[in-house]
């Protein structure tokens, strides 16, 4: 403790509020109590932490107080302050899974409905959310049946009116761009989609089967039929939604599972009274850390973008009352908070607890394998190439080329076992001709390592710890030769593929590893991928030059009538085929030049005309 931070421990008042914990200014934690004063200084005290509050306490050099007037204030500005900063000791929930919600916007005059992924704080009503996209599309499709709401993003009323489009004309819109319609028709179309999103179906139905009779009587028979089979589908989709179940409650289940490390919180979704969906959430260095503060946390991240279901069931919590004040606020309606003891609430909650225990054991393993394939690797690798340290950056090249034309060179970056695609490099060989792939591997090495001797940083590449050349003993000779060249020298290494045979420079007998070995898994995908880096772009420049060769070599035909021939032909052979007439019609071609493409891509007219005027 510095004497700042015991100034500032002895003058802290027992009130509720947010405290921010800094380093050189940076907030790394933000926490919020009832009591600042024994909850703050509780960090400074000579007692057992758990190693994250160990660690964090390590690198507190101040902090920061913001005062409330209550434990719900605090709750709310804690959420606030967590999303804005981002404190690296904090829960922060990395979640990229957003289940659709059904989005209608009151406040405009005309409302249409949409799918949004997140709900905002922008005055419009968010049904859902739904859990997976069947389902929304399912209720989409028959809200557009059934109710003819404007699908298009015109800024209605218009100024003047215009045509409306065909979904007028099939009856799935009331056409309010056209003055189709009264507003206030349309606004009674826009109660009964409401109504009906908030499970509601009875007075839907009951007008729908109100306004079949009307028609049936007038007899408009087709009007009346498309009202039976509205009413069709919402019975059908109901009675989908209530199979199996007289209990329509909405639930979020949550719970955690802590293994000492790592933690992960499981949440089951229960809508209508069936369970629709599981998500798990790992939580990194929160293994043991107090389970209350971990789901306080959870909670106030996981619902800042989401709407809490009806009742949420959560398997522990330190202040629930002010919880379920922040979770009504968030549903803007009510919720049931509940931290079941026993019974069937109790029994979901074993089961949720359950799958988080099952999901975070899955998690730890597949952390391992991944660990085995990577990081693991590269100790094994170094180890077999009696390397004095772990390599971090190791570069593979291959070369590629058909007979000797287009010659390329590829290469790959990993990067602690993983591939860094950003790092990846393509070579075009300019000083060899022919398929020489030993002097082409000279050429790239040479102007790789020459690239990190750059005296601008910016084009200055960093220097690899370990370079795979592909092939045996030569390609890593004629490799070596063109690093050493350069004045640099990193460790080097080929591998041969016939016999996956290492080879080291100055040794020769090779090196062979168990074909079950990560190390050797690990080599074989960096020389894989610069095999498949090379020789795709290999492959794009031989169909880039098999288009150049046809084209630019035709008097007349520059870039810009290559650009406009392919922009609406599409392809070389579409051109080939193309007429003479439909040649000139294209932008840009006049009639001589037209002329003489179509006899430099059918010579064989050509031929035949010259013959006609010889004979002649």
């Amino acid at each position: 403790m510095n004497e700042n931070i015991r100034l500032k421990l002895s003058l802290l008042p027992d009130s509720p509020g947010c405290y921010l914990m800094k380093q050189d200014d940076r907030i790394i934690y933000v926490g919020k109590a009832v009591r600042l004063k024994s909850r703050v200084s509780s960090y400074f005290r000579k007692t057992a932490h758990t190693p994250k509050v160990a660690a964090m306490i390590s690198h507190i050099d101040d902090f920061d107080i913001i005062l409330c007037n209550t434990n719900l204030e605090a709750l709310l500005l804690e959420s606030n302050l967590i999303k804005l900063h981002q404190p690296y000791y904090n829960i922060l929930l990395k979640d990229d899974k957003r289940y659709p919600y059904i989005r209608i916007d009151l406040n405009e005059p005309y409302p249409r409905l949409s799918i949004a992924r997140k709900p905002a704080d922008d005055g419009a009503k968010y049904f859902g959310p739904y859990i997976g996209a069947t389902v929304i599309r399912q209720v989409m499709d028959i809200l557009r049946r059934v109710f003819p709401l404007r699908t298009c993003s015109l800024s209605l009323p218009l100024k003047k009116p215009i045509r409306p489009c065909i979904n007028y004309d099939i009856g799935q819109c009331l056409g309010p761009c056209a003055n189709k319609c009264t507003f206030e028709e349309y606004r009674e179309v826009v109660d009964n989609v409401v109504e009906f999103l908030k499970g509601k179906y009875q007075p839907v139905i009951a007008k729908l089967e109100e306004g079949m009779v009307k028609a049936a009587k007038e007899l408009q028979y087709e009007r009346a039929a498309e009202l039976r089979n509205c009413i069709f589908d919402i019975r059908g989709l109901m009675e989908q939604q209530n199979v199996e179940s007289a209990n329509q409650t909405h639930q979020d289940i949550i719970a955690l599972a802590q293994d000492g490390l790592d933690a992960l919180v499981q949440v089951l979704y229960i809508r209508g009274g069936k369970l629709l969906g599981a998500d798990a959430f790992p939580l990194p260095r929160e293994g043991m850390e107090s389970a209350q503060e971990v789901l306080d946390a959870f909670l106030l991240q996981f619902y800042q973008d989401r709407i809490p279901a009806r009742e949420v069931i959560v398997e522990t919590l330190s202040a629930p009352e002010d919880m379920s004040l922040w979770l009504r606020a968030r549903r803007d309606g009510a919720v049931d908070l509940s931290i079941p003891q026993r019974g069937d609430k109790r029994a979901l909650i074993l089961t949720a607890k359950k799958n988080a225990a099952d999901a975070l054991q899955k998690r730890n393993a597949h952390a391992r394998i991944k660990e085995e394939r990577t990081t693991g690797a590269v100790k094994e690798l170094a180890q077999a190439l009696d390397l004095d340290f772990v390599p971090h950056r190791i570069e593979g090249f291959d070369i590629s080329n058909t007979q000797g034309t287009l010659s390329v060179a590829s290469m790959v970056v990993f990067i602690d076992g993983e591939p860094v695609k950003k790092e990846y490099r393509h070579f075009r060989i300019k000083t060899v001709e022919g398929a020489n792939d030993f002097a082409s591997m000279n050429e790239v090495l040479s102007r790789r390592f020459l690239r990190t001797q750059r005296e601008e940083e910016k084009e200055r590449w960093p220097l690899p710890d370990l370079v795979l050349v592909d092939g045996g003993p030569e390609q890593l000779r004629f490799a070596r030769e063109a690093m050493l060249a350069t004045g640099i020298e990193v460790p080097m290494f080929g591998l041969a593929k016939r016999l996956e045979e290492i080879y080291l420079p100055n040794k020769t007998q090779p090196i062979r590893l168990d074909m079950r070995s990560p190390a050797l898994h690990l080599i074989q995908r960096i020389r894989d991928e610069s095999h498949r880096f090379a020789i795709t772009h290999h492959r794009n420049l031989r169909a880039k030059a098999g288009v150049r060769s046809r084209l630019e070599d035709i008097p007349g035909i520059g870039p810009a009538r290559r650009r406009a021939l392919l922009a609406h032909f599409r392809t070389m052979k579409a051109v080939s085929d193309a007429s003479l007439e439909e040649l000139q019609q294209v932008r840009s071609m006049s009639k001589s030049a037209a002329q003489q493409l179509y006899l430099c891509l059918h010579p064989q007219e050509s031929k035949a005309a010259e013959d006609l005027n010889a004979n002649a």
